[in-house]
């Protein structure tokens, strides 16, 4: 059963034009992200308000909800309405956690851009899982950076916004930015559980760092391999260890940082080293 979306006054502004001054004191038209608050309820209770980009509401509300362990089964879900006069997001649902009240006493903010929160006990439904990482190609990698570089629309256009991808090998099955990385995520694992399909297949690409977050929602959707062009906390790299996830940090170009899953990539393209460094070392493009 697919939940009935009901969008009122759901379509939204991702940028907008603003004039600044330069250096030379010259006048400029430049457009930078919007942002804008949601606050979600389940069954009529008061459950968080998301600061968000907003392009896809209805993902990003069910993904939080079922990353945070309020929702499990889909088809329980009801309806989901979206409303920008309001500011607000509505979920009915015949189901929803039993000690959702007890669960939202114990929030943890994270280093989320935009403080992300982690509700309740979610590590304890992660106990024991141990995800089958497939083999990898170092030519795989290179392949999915390049064809990203052709998505991150808002960001060249404004900056000031992550961007997220779900993929299977270096086909981009579905890219999303949001003024939070945790946004950017919730909104895909939502569209992965209206899909139905599983994430063992799949690799996760973010633009932002790879905490302790970022590895929990990426565990919960089941997929083995995550790639960030950026760095990566304590935390997360212990979590990604734990959990059997092949961490890929600083990946841009044709560089790239394995931290964990060492031994299930292949390099089968490696670069050209360059002229060694004064310092004697060498160094990759």
């Amino acid at each position: 059963m697919t939940p009935t979306f009901i969008k009122s006054n759901a379509a939204t502004q991702l940028t907008m034009a603003v004039e600044v001054m330069d250096e030379q004191g010259d006048l400029q038209t430049r457009q930078i992200a919007c942002e804008r608050p949601l606050t979600v309820y389940l069954n009529w209770k008061e459950i968080v308000t998301l600061m968000t980009l907003g392009a896809r509401p209805e993902a990003l509300v069910l993904g939080y909800l079922k990353n945070q362990g309020f929702i499990e089964d889909l088809a329980a879900i009801e309806s989901v309405i979206v409303d920008w006069e309001s500011e607000a997001a509505a979920v009915v649902s015949s189901q929803q956690a039993a000690d959702l009240d007890q669960s939202l006493e114990k929030k943890t903010v994270t280093s989320g851009c935009g403080q992300g929160t982690m509700y309740g006990s979610v590590m304890k439904k992660l106990d024991g899982v141990v995800l089958a990482a497939p083999e990898l190609k170092q030519s795989t990698i290179y392949a999915l950076l390049k064809a990203l570089s052709a998505h991150n629309d808002t960001y060249k256009m404004a900056g000031a916004v992550h961007g997220c991808a779900l993929c299977r090998g270096s086909e981009i099955i579905s890219f999303v930015e949001d003024v939070g990385r945790h946004n950017a995520v919730d909104t895909l694992a939502g569209e992965l559980w209206l899909s139905s399909e599983g994430g063992s297949d799949k690799i996760f690409y973010t633009t932002g760092r790879l905490t302790s977050e970022m590895v929990i929602k990426v565990a919960q959707m089941g997929i083995p391999v995550l790639l960030s062009r950026s760095g990566v906390t304590q935390m997360g790299l212990d979590l990604a260890r734990q959990l059997g996830i092949t961490m890929i940090a600083r990946a841009k170009g044709r560089h790239f940082e394995v931290f964990s899953g060492h031994d299930h990539l292949v390099l089968d393209e490696k670069p050209p080293l360059l002229a060694p460094s004064p310092a004697g070392r060498g160094m990759r493009d």
